[in-house]
């Protein structure tokens, strides 16, 4: 019985050596892309706060892209000022026009950046940089 007991003694010092990485891998995983959502849902608040600018009798480009950019601001984007922000307006809608805001940002993984560096091989914003883009329309008024 000693015999079999002391077989034994690694078999948990093992299982933790498999299993604890991937409980790590996934806990780091949770946080990452939740992150990420909050980013992506602080674009799409922006580009909604741009088209709002945009529909505006005399709005300029400028207060639209500034208007975003403050967004993301206050949404503690730390790389605000490097977000493309495309205006167009009089995009055919319906029986009207209206204007579309579209928002570009680089986003970087903290832990998980050397993963995402092999998915996406082909990015062009930069190793390991995801492009995040959310826009929004408002009909013209």
């Amino acid at each position: 019985m000693l015999n079999r007991l002391r077989n034994q003694r690694g078999a948990a010092l093992l299982e933790t050596a498999i299993t604890l990485p991937l409980v790590l891998l996934v806990t780091v995983s949770i946080f990452e892309f939740g992150r990420a959502y909050q980013t992506w849902q602080v674009l799409t608040n922006a580009a909604r706060e741009g088209a709002r600018v945009a529909v505006i009798f005399g709005s300029t480009d400028t207060q639209v892209t500034d208007a975003v950019r403050n967004y993301m601001k206050g949404g503690q984007l730390p790389k605000y000022g490097t977000a493309t922000v495309s205006v167009n307006r009089n995009v055919p809608f319906g029986a009207t026009t209206a204007s579309t805001i579209t928002v570009t940002y680089p986003f970087q993984f903290t832990v998980l950046n050397p993963v995402i560096r092999l998915v996406n091989k082909a990015s062009t914003a930069g190793a390991g940089t995801t492009n995040m883009v959310a826009s929004a329309s408002m009909r013209n008024e």
